[in-house]
């Protein structure tokens, strides 16, 4: 399997319609798109560090939920931003491929991972009209805390930042991993108790409360790590050798 087959199938099960219009995941690095391809290196962000594990693996594509190319660049340069990255994933006919948003979006995607490792099934789609790649549960009644204490276990974070409110108990969870502070105000909107996501500023924190709904902040890195085995095994069914690269790039101390 090429480079481009590789990509075009994968694009089939994860649909290049579902991404949302500002998003620039995709194909964003191809030196070859006829090299054959046997092993591929999954990863939540292409780093330097992941650069180099591709190579040392052997691999022939990096395949990534966050584009490695969101914003324009203005320059590739060693030793400078992404420049170390890029050249040597240039030099060594390396691909870097990410599904983004529409991954999110996606059924049995992102958000639904997300939901099975809490501890409960995603139900109805919410978000602002055209942007509905949240999911929405409704769970046992459970103390706000001892919810926010489950999700920490779950996620294996160090950590996580709860904003409760007026809430004392969660029933209605509304969930969306990475950065979800645009969706907070949709979540209430739909009556939730809880959003659930990975990080949101300071002041979409601060005021949830206003809009009547608690917030539960589990760390960007955690809510979205756990796409990686899914990467796999898609991979695996279509004959491709996979290599998972886990490491948080952030440390709590």
């Amino acid at each position: 399997m090429t480079v481009r087959e590789l990509y075009n199938a994968l694009g089939e099960q994860i649909p290049a319609a579902l991404s949302m219009p500002w998003d620039n995941d995709g194909l964003q690095l191809c030196p070859n798109p006829d090299r054959e391809v046997k092993r591929v290196l999954c990863a939540l962000d292409l780093t330097y560090d992941v650069a180099k594990m591709a190579v040392k693996k052997g691999c022939d594509a990096v395949m990534t939920h966050h584009p490695f190319m969101f914003a324009p660049l203005r320059g590739i340069r060693a030793g400078e931003g992404k420049g170390d990255a890029l050249l040597l994933l240039l030099a060594n006919g390396i691909s870097a491929m990410s599904f983004h948003t529409r991954y999110d979006a996606l059924d049995g995607g992102m958000n639904d991972i997300l939901c099975r490792t809490l501890g409960f099934d995603a139900g109805e789609r919410f978000g602002d009209a055209g942007e509905e790649i949240g999911r929405l549960a409704d769970i046992a009644e459970k103390d706000i805390r001892e919810f926010a204490e489950s999700a920490k276990k779950a996620l294996g974070a160090p950590f996580v930042l709860l904003s409760p409110g007026n809430k004392k108990t969660v029933k209605r969870v509304a969930v969306c991993g990475g950065d979800g502070k645009d969706f907070i105000i949709p979540a209430a909107s739909c009556g939730a108790d809880i959003l659930v996501t990975g990080r949101a500023s300071y002041n979409t924190a601060v005021e949830a409360r206003e809009h009547g709904i608690a917030l539960l902040e589990c760390g960007h890195f955690y809510t979205e790590v756990i796409c990686l085995p899914d990467f796999a095994k898609r991979l695996e069914t279509l004959g491709v050798e996979s290599v998972i690269y886990e490491k948080c790039e952030i440390e709590a101390i």
